[in-house]
């Protein structure tokens, strides 16, 4: 639909990997037909939640229904020559997804202000009156959507499990790199399985072993089992790719994160702040060792 010029198959699964078009991986008209077929599957999804729109409209739904449109993440289409999703700081195209909310009796306009979407379960949890039984870091949406409050969080934590850690606040997106080996590293988990990574069948999260222990996530009372792992275990896809520093950046100022600020007084500042969001979260100590934090 948008690379009339393509001849053979459609390339629909880029490879997960940073410099793709430098080491020769993608070709530049390999890499645009990547991003036509991305599009073209956007224009599909258009299509049809238009579709569901048009049924919320015509069954006059809207006047007693809220409609929230989110995603879980984005995905890299060349953006500093990175593809897919690979072992890479979480920039702008992955981690700063859409959020877009239709509330009975709210009128339409943009509302400035720093979420995450662990809100979007608590948004849900306030309308319906519901109390969590567990504990959860998210906040109710809902005073921002009406126009009660201007402001939600002056922080969120983002991150891929045994990758960088990321604060990101109203001004600044800092991603932490471990300080030296990227250890120690535990998985804390009751359902052990592992998700397939394409074109990579031997990727398999290594069972639990003599190591494992029972323990407790941060403001739950059910045990899981923490298995703590090494240089020596088959590590998950993610775990493996290097590192290449800290970053920080300005992004109102910098929305193309270009002009890394780590290694300045600026990045001294956030790092204390880093500390002590994980400290809030009550994050494991492992992550403040691995981060050199401790």
């Amino acid at each position: 639909m948008y690379d009339a010029a393509w001849r053979g198959p459609h390339l629909i699964w880029p490879p997960y990997m940073r410099g793709a078009i430098e080491k020769g991986v993608l070709t530049a008209e390999q890499a645009r037909q990547v991003r036509a077929c991305y599009g073209a599957k956007l224009t599909m999804i258009d299509k049809w939640f238009g579709r569901v729109l048009d049924a919320i409209e015509r069954g006059g739904f809207y006047a007693n229904s809220g409609v929230i449109v989110c995603t879980g993440h984005g995905h890299y289409l060349g953006e500093k020559d990175v593809w897919g999703k690979p072992p890479v700081p979480i920039f702008e195209p992955l981690g700063h997804v859409p959020l877009m909310v239709s509330w009975p009796g709210v009128a339409a306009r943009t509302v400035d202000a720093l979420t995450t979407n662990v809100d979007i379960a608590a948004t849900l949890a306030d309308i319906f009156a519901i109390t969590m039984t567990h504990r959860t870091h998210g906040r109710s949406l809902a005073p921002l959507i009406t126009g009660a409050s201007r402001t939600l969080r002056d922080w969120a934590l983002a991150g891929v499990w045994s990758r960088e850690v990321h604060l990101i606040d109203a001004e600044s997106k800092y991603a932490r790199a471990p300080a030296s080996t990227n250890a120690p590293l535990s998985l804390w988990s009751n359902r052990w399985s592992t998700m397939p990574v394409y074109g990579r069948p031997e990727l398999k999260l290594p069972p639990p072993d003599d190591r494992a222990r029972l323990a407790r996530m941060p403001g739950s009372r059910i045990p899981v089992i923490r298995q703590p792992l090494d240089q020596s275990d088959d590590l998950p896809f993610w775990a493996a790719g290097r590192f290449s520093g800290n970053f920080l950046y300005k992004v109102n100022d910098d929305p193309a994160e270009e002009n890394n600020l780590a290694g300045t007084r600026a990045e001294e500042v956030i790092e204390e702040k880093l500390r002590a969001a994980l400290l809030e979260v009550h994050a494991p100590a492992d992550q403040l060792v691995r981060l050199g934090l401790e």
